[in-house]
Parts: C-alpha cells; structure tokens; sequence
C-alpha cells in the first residue's frame, strides 16, 4: 500500500484520509467475512495503527469521538432489555456470586500484571478487566491508563474468547456462527425511535460537558437509553450504517494513539499478555461448569454468561446459537456496571501498592 506524504497540509491530510478510509474498509472486509465479532471496530483501529506508526497518523476530532462513544452507550443499553432485570432478581445470588469471582480473578490477573511489570498499574486493570471492549478503553482513557495498551489486551482477549466461543458453541451445540455478515445494513428505520436515541445521546454529551464528567459520553447516555427503556418509552434505534461510523470513529481514535515504541512494548509483553488472556478464560470455563450445575442451564449459556469477552461480543455469539439469552445479558450486564463502579477505585488501589 502507497503510504501518503508525512505533514499537515490540506492535501496531505486528505490523502491520509483517503488511505484511512479504503485501509478501513478492506481489512473490516476481510475481518467479517471470517465472521469475526467487533471487526467494524477492528478494521479501522488495525488501519489507523498501521498510518500511526508509519508517522501518517490521522487525528480524529474530538467532537466525532464523543458522539461515537455515545452511540456506543446506546448500543450497550440495547443490549439490556427491561427483561434483564427480571432475569438478575430471579437468581441474583448466584449471579452476584458468579460475577464477582469472574471481576475478582480478572483484578487479581491485572495485580499479577502491575505487580510484575509486565504493565503499568492502571493499564494493568483497565485492560484485565471483563468489560465491553470499548468501553473499558474508554475509562481507561479518563482515569490515566495507557489506552493503547489497553486496546491490545482488551481486543486481543475479545479475539480470543470470540474464537473459543464460537468453537465452543460449534462443538456443543453443532451452531454455526454467522458473525456480522448476516445482517442487513440497511432495514427500515423506526424515525421516532431514532430521533429520540439522537436526542438522548445528545442530552448524555451536553450533560457530560456542563459538569466536566470524564466518562460522562459514554455513561450518561446509556443511562439514559436505560432509564427510559425500561419506563416504555424509547426503543433504542441504531442504524448498522451509524454503528459501522460510530465503531470507525472509535477505532481510529484509539488507533491513531499507536507508536512504534508501543508497538515494541507490547510486542515484549504479549507472550505474558497471552498467557494472562487464556488464564481468565480457563478460570471463567470453571466458573461456567460450577453455575451450570447449580443453576440447571446448559453449559454453554453458562459459559457465555461467564464469557470475559464483553457484552457485546457475547451478544453477537448468544444471538447465534440456541441458549438463554436474557440469563446471558442477565450476567454479563450486571458485571459491566460492577466494572463500571468499582474499575476506577480498583485501579487506584492496585497502582498504588504496586507503587509501594
């Protein structure tokens, strides 16, 4: 690939631009047509490192990458219908039980992390943590993890359980995942439901600047979709083409962070980051085998359940194949708001006696 001249002219920024784009487009290509979950994501974050390191990187504006993580606020609400929590007060012990093992291992595997130097001490929790991929990147931004570190944990680990689930998921139930490809990019919009989705992504980022809340773009509106979600009255409206720009956005933001000497850091400390990765899976396929005996679900619900590979991949997987859905959102979505609440405390924690 031609790469674009390095400066920051108007036509040498919108060659970069151009060479972003199509670089985008192809790799997202090839990343859904191996029906790989998160690849809208992936594609152009592969993209905008490859141009980052190479000195070309493109500077996404800050405007766009709050919007884009508002979209992805929404999206997470999406995915936790009112029917959730009917779900959690039906068990809520043995789900709080098996989510707090499942953010307790991933805090001691970010510890070990910190603790070895195999990470700094706030990347270290940030990126072991069981979260939506993105937004663990997200609040790592705000509460002074290394973003980029980060992303190669999280999105590595979102390869790695995708693969295994989906293995799994072939094997136990002879499912055949279909990944992204299968849906349809253009159905007809619900414009009511829509402009209100706009609006309460726009109320979440108004509100998140008036009071200078630093993960305030991505939370509050989620919040809000939530809240109103569950009172019956919005139904979260997200356009694949608005997710697919929004997912670009955010991936060419943390993309364009990357350097060759981050590249080189990380490339040092993957065989441990690896090692970490498959560790928390293997622990969590215990923590699975124990909560199906108890619980009488299957063992692959079980395993999505206690899956660390984020809400919304999981979604992808669960939506593919024949398990209780609501038990899985049920799950993970509680174990997203312990991440939420207890991440940046967490982090401080572990930072400072690793600092000790």
């Amino acid at each position: 690939m031609l790469l674009p001249p390095p400066g920051s002219g108007f036509r040498a920024r919108g060659l970069r631009w151009a060479v972003l784009l199509s670089a985008s487009a192809a790799i997202s290509v090839a990343l859904e047509l191996c029906h790989l979950p998160a690849a809208l994501l992936l594609g152009p974050m592969l993209a905008a490192i490859f141009l980052g390191v190479n000195g070309r990187a493109v500077t996404v504006p800050r405007p766009a990458f709050m919007m884009a993580q508002g979209v992805v606020g929404t999206l997470m609400a999406r995915a936790m219908p009112p029917t959730v929590l009917g779900e959690v007060l039906a068990a809520w012990p043995v789900i709080l039980i098996g989510v707090a093992s499942v953010v307790l291992t991933a805090n001691v595997i970010g510890y070990g992390l910190a603790r070895f130097r195999v990470l700094p001490g706030t990347t270290a929790v940030w990126g072991a943590s069981p979260g939506a991929a993105t937004a663990m990147v997200i609040m790592a931004e705000a509460y002074g993890g290394d973003t980029r570190l980060v992303a190669v944990m999280q999105y590595l680990r979102v390869l790695v359980v995708a693969t295994t689930a989906s293995l799994a998921a072939r094997f136990y139930l002879d499912a055949t995942l279909t990944g992204g490809t299968a849906a349809a990019w253009f159905p007809p919009v619900h414009w009511a439901n829509f402009a209100g989705t706009l609006a309460v992504i726009a109320a979440g980022l108004v509100v998140a600047r008036v009071f200078r809340l630093t993960t305030g773009a991505m939370i509050l509106p989620m919040l809000f979709a939530i809240g109103l979600q569950g009172a019956g009255v919005l139904t979260v409206e997200l356009p694949p083409v608005l997710l697919a720009v929004s997912y670009a956005v955010c991936g060419w933001a943390i993309g364009g962070r990357f350097t060759r000497e981050i590249l080189a850091y990380a490339a040092r400390a993957l065989p441990t980051i690896l090692l970490a990765i498959v560790v928390l899976i293997a622990i969590c396929a215990v923590y699975a085998g124990v909560l199906a005996s108890v619980t009488g679900v299957d063992f692959l619900t079980a395993y999505l359940a206690t899956s660390p590979g984020g809400a919304d991949s999981v979604a992808i997987i669960a939506a593919s194949s024949n398990v209780d859905m609501s038990f899985v959102m049920a799950m993970q979505t509680m174990r997203f708001f312990m991440v939420l609440f207890t991440g940046p405390a967490t982090a401080r924690f572990i930072a400072d006696r690793v600092s000790c």
